[in-house]
């Protein structure tokens, strides 16, 4: 089977078959990355652009490794160092991106919607790397995937997902994908990080960490998107941690086997015990090996790969 869309913009949007066809591909690809020479001729005389407007480390970085080791040609290009310094429109950007006919674009805009805007413009397949505070789709599939190949199924598992919820598209993503495969979501975090909406997506809402960890299957720690508040939502970072940092007495209250998981980057101390970031319940650096493959997956199926 192939993917029916042509893009990859949301979770939202993203039926549960197809969710199932990503994950099951992607583990089919983690094999590669523990070969000596780690590269397969797949997806050779294609061309991938990766298209960044914010700063990022494992989701560029993961898209750049995950299309050479498919053999396809890579291009990285960050808006610091592009003609957006120039005043070039995303607009004229993806004219003259889709006049050089690549396969697939990967974009990353600060602004909600700017995928989807690109994806409507030009005829190759774009695929959402985060837009703004939206949705953040290879993010929350790389986590399924994580949480899958730990424990067994999704379907069943109570998965709390703590921090600045109202900021944050790798919440979003992750509530819409954990809810489709079976999930039970409970979100917690300050009452000024929460949107006003939240409980219309179906998940429990607490402002106690410790209500929200006890007796769960997942914990997924969120960074305080800073860069995307226009106020000051808390009164210090050290009042914060003081209620939302997880520390090992919060384990004890979850299930025996619980994970921890953080997207990245990790403020120790702030939102996570550096002991427990290294801990033996973090799955933290499995979720970024998974990421290569979730990617590569996606790379594969968008340019017509079947299973």
């Amino acid at each position: 089977m192939i993917l029916q869309k042509k893009d990859i913009l949301g979770i939202k949007d993203l039926p549960v078959e197809e969710i199932t066809i990503i994950l099951d591909t992607a583990e089919s690809f983690v094999e590669v990355s523990s070969r000596e020479i780690k590269k397969v001729p797949t997806l050779r005389g294609k061309t991938i652009i990766n298209l960044f407007y914010e700063a990022s480390t494992r989701t560029r970085t993961s898209f750049e490794i995950a299309g050479k080791r498919l053999s396809a040609d890579t291009i990285n290009i960050s808006a610091s160092t592009s003609s957006v310094v120039k005043g070039e429109t995303l607009i004229d950007t993806a004219k003259n991106l889709e006049a050089m006919n690549p396969d697939v674009i990967v974009i990353r805009h600060s602004a909600s919607g700017a995928p989807h805007m690109l994806a409507r413009m030009v005829r190759q397949s774009v695929i959402n790397a985060g837009d703004g505070a939206n949705e953040h789709p290879t993010q929350a599939l790389l986590d399924l995937m994580t949480i899958r190949s730990k424990k067994g199924t999704i379907a069943g598992l109570k998965v709390a997902i703590v921090g600045d919820i109202a900021h944050s598209r790798v919440a979003r993503s992750n509530i819409y994908g954990l809810q489709k495969m079976g999930a039970q979501v409970t979100v917690a975090g300050p009452a000024t990080m929460m949107p006003r909406d939240i409980e219309g997506l179906g998940v429990e809402v607490r402002t106690s960490l410790e209500e929200a960890v006890s007796g769960v299957d997942v914990i997924m720690m969120l960074r305080i998107q800073t860069e995307r508040q226009q106020q000051n939502f808390f009164p210090s970072l050290r009042e914060y941690a003081q209620h939302y940092c997880l520390s090992r007495r919060h384990l004890d209250l979850a299930g025996p086997d619980v994970l921890v998981m953080h997207p990245g980057p990790i403020n120790r101390g702030v939102e996570i015990a550096p002991e427990i970031a290294d801990g033996p319940s973090s799955v933290i650096l499995e979720q970024v090996t998974n990421g290569v493959a979730v990617r590569m997956a996606l790379l594969y199926l968008l340019t017509g790969g079947k299973q």
